[in-house]
C-alpha cells in the first residue's frame, strides 16, 4: 500500500502532494513504490506529469530539483547503488530504515562499520519493547503533566479572582463585636469602625450615596467597556498545544546507527535518540545514514567513549541540584540500549546510572556466551559479572541470572533496584530487559533475591540457596513482616546424595523471576497490529514469547499476612532451570522416554510441568530430583531395561540405578559382582525403591527447591501414585501438550557460519 501522501499525489495530481513526496528521502520514495507493482505507476511530480516506471523514477529524481544534489542512484540487479560524493553504497534496507554500505569491499579487509544481518531479530524484539514500555511512559507523563497544568490553572484562577476582589473592594471585610454587642469593621490598623460610616454618615447613607452614584453612571459607558472586552477577546490568540511528552533513548554503541535510525522511524513518541560511538569511520556512516534517511533533527551523533559520555550526563544531574538538594535528572535518559560486540559489564555500572530511575529501560545485549554459559572460562566469568559459570545443559539460564545479577549488584550501591521485564537466549547471545527504580526498601531484599547453586556434574542434580534468609516474622503488635538474617549451612553434602558425583558451586547470582508477564503479553498484544514487511521476525518473537509467558511456575505463597508490596519484592523463582530427558536417559545409558510419556508421569504423581524457551526439549517442573529420578527409574525398570555388565563403579548410573546397594560386600569391605549372570537392573530398582520408603518413613520435612526453609510434606498421596505409575498410552495422553496453533518456538539456524560474525574493522 502506497503512502497517503503518494496516494494523494496520484489520485489528485496536486503541486503540494507531489512536493511533500519529493521532499522525502529517496530510499522512502522507492520503498513506497515497491511495494506496489513495478510495472507502470501513474505518478505525479512539481516537474512532470506522467506515468513512470520504477526505473524512470530513479533516474528522474536523481536529477530532481527537491533532490539532494550529491546523491546519484542507479539499479544494479536487484541491488539499490547510491553514489555520495563519488563514492557508490548498496542500500539494506530493515524496519523502515535504510543504511549504505560500501559497494565494493574486500571480504580480507573485514566490515568497515559493523553490521550483522542475523540480529535482526534482537532489532525488531527492542523495537517491540521500547515501543510498549514508552507509549506507558509517555501516557503517564502526559498525565501529569495535564495534572500539574490544572493546578497550574486552579491557582492562576485563584489569584486572578483574589486580584479582581482587591481592586473592586469586594473581599469581605473582617468583623468584629464591640463591647456594647454592635459589630464593628476591622482596619488595616487594627482599629474598629462603628455600623456608622466614616465621617458620622450612617451606612445606610453611604450604601445609597454609592447605589446613586453607579446608577449615574451612563448605560452607553458600560456597554461601550463590554464592547471593548469582547473585541480583546476575539483578537487573543489561541493557546498553543502542549508540547508532547520528552522521551529520549540512547544507543550507547552504535556503529552503523541502525537502531537509532529505526527507533527514529518506526516510533512516534521518541523525541530524540544519540548515537554513539567511539570510532571515526562509524560516526561518518551514521551521519550519511541519518541524512540518507532524513532524520537529522531527531537523531544526534555522539563521538565519544560510551562510559565516558554515560559518566559526563551524570556529572551533569549531579552538579545541578535543586533547592532540596536532590541532583537533576534532566540528562538522564528514558532508554538505553547496550549492543556491544561481546561483554556488556563494563558499562553497566554507568548505564544503570544514567537511565531514569522512576523505572527507566535498560536493554542489554551479551554475546559472550563462552563466558557465561561456559566452564572452561570461569575466572574470566566471575571477573565479568560476579559469578561462576555451571558445567550443563542449563548453563544458558544460569547465564542469564549472572548477567541479572551483575546489574543488581552496579545498581545496588546506588540504592536502584532492578525490574527484569524479559530476559532471554537467544542464538549466541543473552537479551534483557530491565527497569530501573530507585527504592531503599527494595535494595534490601537483594540478598534474599540472590543464591548459590550446588550443581552435579554426573547426573545433572542442583540445589540452591539464597545468600541472606528472608522470612516472615511478627509483629510487636499485630500483622507480619520480612525479616532478613543470616543463612545457614549448605543444603547438600560435598557429594551428590543421588549419584555420588562431587558437587561444584556455581554463583552468586539473581534469583528471582526472570520476565514480568504483563510486558510480555502487551507485546503480545501489539504484534498482530504490526507491518509483518517491516518486522520480519514476528513468527519467531511471537513464539518465543508465547514460551517465555508459559515458563513460569509459581511457587508458594506465604501463609502470613504481609504487605503484597512486600510479598512482590520478595518474590523468587522457586523452581529455576530445567532438565533435560535426554541427558538424563544418557547418564543411565538407557534409551530416552518420550516427552509425553516424560510429562505425563510428572503430572501423575500431582506436579507441574512446562518448557523452557533457552533449549528444545527442555522440561521444567516442580518435581524434586528424587522424584524426577524415580520416574527414569521406573522407565527403566518397565520400558527400557540395561544390563550391569556395561555400568562400573565409578558412573553415576551405578548409584542410581541402584547397583551400589545389590552388590555383596565380604568381611575387607570389598564389593563382590552379582553372581546372577542375567541380573539386570530390574532387580537394582526393586532395591533402590525399598531403600527409598524406608528413607521416606523416617523424613518428616521436604527442603524447599530454593533451599529458603523447610516445609513439611504429606508423602502419602505421592506413595499412593507412584504405584500407579505405567508408562502406557493414557500416560502420553495425560502428558500431551493441548496447542491451538503452531508457533516457532525454536528456530533452527536458517544458513551456515550463524553467530556473531567478525568486528568491524573501520578506525
Amino acid at each position: 500500500m502506497l503512502k497517503p501522501y503518494l496516494q494523494a499525489a496520484i489520485r489528485q495530481g496536486t503541486r503540494a502532494a507531489s512536493r511533500q513526496f519529493c521532499t522525502q528521502p529517496l530510499s522512502l520514495r522507492l520503498r513506497s513504490l515497491r511495494l506496489k507493482d513495478p510495472s507502470s505507476i501513474p505518478f505525479t511530480h512539481t516537474a512532470y506529469r506522467g506515468s513512470i516506471n520504477t526505473s524512470q523514477l530513479i533516474r528522474f529524481c536523481s536529477s530532481c530539483p527537491t533532490t539532494n544534489s550529491d546523491i546519484t542512484v542507479t539499479m544494479s540487479g536487484e541491488e539499490q547503488i547510491f553514489t555520495y560524493d563519488g563514492k557508490d553504497y548498496k542500500g539494506v534496507t530493515e524496519g523502515k530504515a535504510t543504511i549504505l554500505v560500501p559497494a565494493e569491499v574486500n571480504d580480507k579487509k573485514g566490515q568497515q562499520v559493523f553490521y550483522n544481518p542475523i540480529q535482526q531479530f534482537n532489532r525488531d524484539l527492542s523495537a517491540l519493547a521500547i515501543r510498549v514500555y514508552g507509549e506507558e511512559v509517555v501516557e503517564r507523563k502526559a498525565a501529569q503533566a495535564a495534572k500539574a497544568a490544572e493546578a497550574a490553572a486552579k491557582r492562576k484562577d485563584k489569584k486572578r479572582r483574589r486580584a479582581a476582589a482587591d481592586e473592586g473592594g469586594n473581599r469581605p471585610a473582617k468583623v468584629q463585636i464591640t463591647d456594647d454587642g454592635k459589630a464593628a469593621e476591622v482596619t488595616n490598623g487594627g482599629e474598629t469602625q462603628p455600623e456608622n460610616g466614616v465621617n458620622g454618615t450612617s451606612t445606610e447613607a453611604q450604601e445609597a450615596q454609592t447605589t446613586s452614584t453607579v446608577a449615574e453612571v451612563p448605560a452607553t459607558a458600560t456597554e461601550a467597556k463590554e464592547g471593548q472586552t469582547e473585541g480583546e477577546d476575539a483578537r487573543t490568540v489561541p493557546e498553543k498545544e502542549p508540547a508532547p511528552p520528552r522521551f529520549t533513548i540512547l544507543d550507547a554503541l552504535s556503529a552503523s546507527g541502525l537502531r537509532a535510525l529505526r527507533y527514529s522511524h518506526e516510533l512516534p513518541f521518541v523525541t530524540s535518540v544519540t548515537a554513539n560511538d567511539l570510532t571515526k569511520s562509524a560516526i561518518e556512516s551514521m551521519k550519511l545514514n541519518i541524512k540518507h534517511n532524513g532524520l537529522e533533527d531527531k537523531v544526534v551523533t555522539s563521538h565519544d567513549d560510551a562510559i565516558a559520555h554515560m559518566y559526563r550526563r551524570i556529572a551533569d544531574d549531579l552538579s545541578n541540584r535543586d533547592r532540596f538538594g536532590n541532583p537533576s535528572k534532566e540528562n538522564r535518559y528514558d532508554a538505553i540500549d547496550l549492543d556491544p560486540y561481546g561483554t556488556a559489564a563494563p558499562f553497566l555500572d554507568a548505564a544503570i546510572q544514567a537511565v531514569r530511575d522512576d523505572g527507566g529501560l535498560l536493554a542489554v545485549t551479551c554475546t559472550d556466551g563462552s563466558h557465561w554459559a561456559g566452564h572452561c572460562y570461569a575466572e574470566k566469568c566471575f571477573s565479568l559479572y560476579g559469578g561462576a559459570p555451571v558445567k550443563g545443559l542449563h548453563s544458558h539460564e544460569v547465564g542469564i541470572r549472572l548477567i541479572l545479577h551483575a546489574l543488581a549488584s552496579a545498581g545496588s550501591k546506588y540504592g536502584l533496584t532492578i525490574e527484569p521485564q524479559l530476559s532471554l537466549s537467544i542464538d549466541f547471545y543473552c537479551r534483557v530487559f530491565v527497569k530501573v527504580r530507585r527504592s531503599k526498601d527494595a535494595v534490601n531484599y537483594q540478598g534474599g533475591k540472590t543464591m548459590i547453586m550446588y550443581n552435579c556434574p554426573g547426573c545433572s542434580a542442583w540445589e540452591t540457596q539464597p545468600m541472606v534468609r528472608t522470612r516472615a516474622a511478627p509483629k510487636k503488635k499485630e500483622g507480619y513482616f520480612y525479616k532478613h538474617g543470616l543463612s545457614q549451612g549448605p543444603p547438600t553434602d560435598s557429594h551428590c546424595r543421588h549419584c555420588g558425583s562431587s558437587m561444584h558451586i556455581a554463583g552468586p547470582m539473581y534469583s528471582g523471576p526472570l520476565h514480568n508477564p504483563e510486558f510480555i503479553q502487551r507485546i503480545l498484544d501489539v504484534l498482530p497490529t504490526v507491518d509483518k514487511s517491516v518486522y520480519q521476525t514476528t513468527s519467531r518473537i511471537e513464539g518465543m514469547l508465547q514460551t517465555a509467558l508459559e515458563e513460569y511456575l509459581p511457587g508458594p505463597e506465604p501463609a502470613e499476612d504481609l504487605d503484597p508490596k512486600d510479598k512482590e519484592l520478595a518474590r523468587v523463582d522457586h523452581y529455576p532451570f530445567f532438565v533435560m530427558p535426554s541427558r538424563l536417559a544418557g547418564t543411565l545409558s538407557t534409551q530416552q522416554p518420550p516427552d509425553d510419556m516424560f510429562r505425563g508421569a510428572l503430572k501423575h504423581l500431582g506436579y507441574r510441568v512446562t518448557r523452557s524457551h533457552c533449549r528444545p526439549g527442555s522440561v521444567k517442573t516442580d518435581a524434586p530430583w528424587d522424584t524426577i529420578w524415580f520416574v527414569m527409574q521406573e522407565w527403566v525398570r518397565q520400558k527400557a531395561p540395561v544390563r550391569t555388565e556395561k555400568i562400573n563403579s565409578q558412573m553415576p548410573a551405578y548409584k542410581l540405578l541402584g547397583l551400589d546397594k545389590a552388590d555383596k560386600v565380604d568381611t575387607n569391605g570389598n564389593a563382590t559382582e552379582v553372581k546372577e549372570a542375567d541380573a539386570t537392573v530390574e532387580v537394582a530398582a526393586e532395591v533402590e525403591e525399598e531403600a527409598a520408603k524406608e528413607e521416606e518413613e523416617k523424613t518428616t520435612d521436604v527442603e524447599m527447591k530454593d533451599g529458603s526453609e523447610d516445609k513439611a510434606e504429606e508423602k502419602l498421596p505421592e506413595e499412593a501414585l507412584r504405584k500407579t505409575l505405567v508408562f502406557d498410552e493414557n500416560l502420553a495422553k495425560l502428558g500431551k501438550r493441548r496447542e491451538q496453533r503452531k508457533l516457532v518456538r525454536y528456530q533452527m539456524n536458517p544458513r551456515e557460519n550463524w553467530g556473531p560474525m567478525t568486528r568491524a574493522k573501520g578506525a
